[in-house]
């Protein structure tokens, strides 16, 4: 069975928190999304990286924003 689905999709702002390995972010349709989450530790670590240190100045975006 065959769908055609048209669609017109404006966003004027987006907050995303956080996305991690297994996230998926969708806008708009899709024919199917299978789950896969795969995980190798080819470093050999056998204990957590140590903690990671605060940015305190960000780069401007690469995509120009407008203002709020």
């Amino acid at each position: 069975m065959n769908i055609t689905i048209h669609q017109s999709i404006s966003i004027y702002m987006i907050k995303i928190g956080a996305i991690t390995n297994s996230s998926v972010l969708q806008i708009g349709s899709t024919g199917s999304i299978q789950a896969q989450s795969d995980i190798y530790n080819t470093g050999g670590y056998t204990e957590p990286a140590e903690e990671a240190e605060p940015i305190e100045h960000l780069p401007p975006p690469i995509v120009p924003l407008a203002p709020v």
